[in-house]
């Protein structure tokens, strides 16, 4: 009996390591950004806002339009569908010797971006001089 509970804690051996390493990690980076990070000991020069060598202009967090997020949005959305369609079309061909038809799934899929394209084009999401 005693040997099978060794190799059963043996087997789970890998996903204790994993937890450790998984739970130390960050507390070391946390650690280690608070021990030398922009704000330690309340250095006047680290604490300083540094652009290219010169001086800060303006505001140091200035404010971005509405129109940035949802272009950044957009983008996002269509990034996300080519994440979706390159498997698809890496597996087409083999759907289609299986006798699987995935075409209609997928012309849905589209069909739901282009419409999505065709409201935000209409609503004027896409134009920068609004």
């Amino acid at each position: 009996m005693a040997a099978t509970e060794t190799q059963n804690l043996s087997t789970y051996l890998p996903v204790l390591v994993q937890a450790v390493l998984g739970f130390a990690i960050p507390v070391i980076v946390v650690v280690a950004s608070h021990i030398f990070g922009q704000r330690a000991k309340g250095n006047y020069i680290k604490d300083k806002a540094y652009e290219c060598g010169l001086p800060a202009e303006g505001k140091v967090h200035p404010r971005f339009a509405v129109k940035f997020y949802v272009t950044a949005m957009l983008f996002i959305l269509f990034d996300i569908e080519v994440v979706f369609l390159v498997p698809w079309a890496l597996v087409y061909r083999e759907f289609l010797a299986a006798g699987i038809a995935i075409t209609a799934a997928t012309a849905v899929f589209l069909g739901t971006l282009v419409l999505g394209l065709a409201y935000e084009v209409k609503r004027g999401a896409l134009e920068w001089d609004k």
